[in-house]
């Protein structure tokens, strides 16, 4: 029987995975996750979950049955890709761009194995309300939006902040889960007892 392997430590990709009751282990695959010049976002989110899957590939036992499934998630407005904010002050950019606006939230996943590789994309739209500055100042004092891509989260906190949702409430967290069950649903993996694969 083939192994399912996670190449990332997130563990809000582990508990996503976890609910669709297929037993998995998890590796870190250190990738540059810079952007290209001029790459479009969706580009570079798909390049990512594939440089993902594939690196953690390169480190597994070549002679056992393996998939490996990588992802990458971006918070994107405006075409620009809002990374991890790297200071309080980069943060409140993000929320301003952010406030009383919708966004995209991309989400590629890659699902490998020797000489095969089942790949998707998922865009969903996440809607804000307008930010106060002192709601702004406060989420920060949170704490929450320190290792975020686009300064913040949907599964705690930053739900407050958050309108509408229009897509995939889960691949916004990080791993969008019917898209994953269906490419684990071709790679023969047996999921949530017998309710898939489809």
């Amino acid at each position: 029987m083939a192994k399912l392997i996670l190449a990332s430590q997130s563990p809000r990709r582990r508990e996503l995975l976890t609910s669709l009751g297929v037993e998995f282990t998890t590796l870190t695959a250190n990738i540059d996750e810079s952007v290209l010049p001029a790459e479009a976002p969706r580009a570079y989110v798909d390049r990512l979950a594939l440089a993902k899957a594939q690196a953690g590939w390169k480190l597994v036992d070549q002679a056992a049955h393996c998939w490996v499934l990588g992802s990458d998630t971006s918070v994107v407005i405006d075409d620009q890709i809002l990374g991890k904010p790297a200071s309080k002050s980069d943060f409140q950019t993000m929320m301003r761009l952010l406030s009383g606006r919708t966004h995209q939230v991309l989400t590629g996943i890659a699902l490998v194995c020797e000489g095969q590789c089942l790949r998707d994309l998922v865009t969903t739209e996440v809607t804000f309300m307008a930010l106060s500055e002192q709601q702004i100042s406060a989420y920060w004092q949170s704490g929450e939006p320190l290792d975020k891509a686009g300064g913040y989260a949907i599964q705690g906190l930053g739900a407050v902040f958050v309108t509408r949702v229009a897509g995939s409430y889960s691949a916004v967290v990080g791993l969008p889960l019917h898209e994953t069950a269906r490419l684990l649903g071709q790679a023969r993996f047996s999921l949530c007892q017998g309710l898939m694969p489809f």
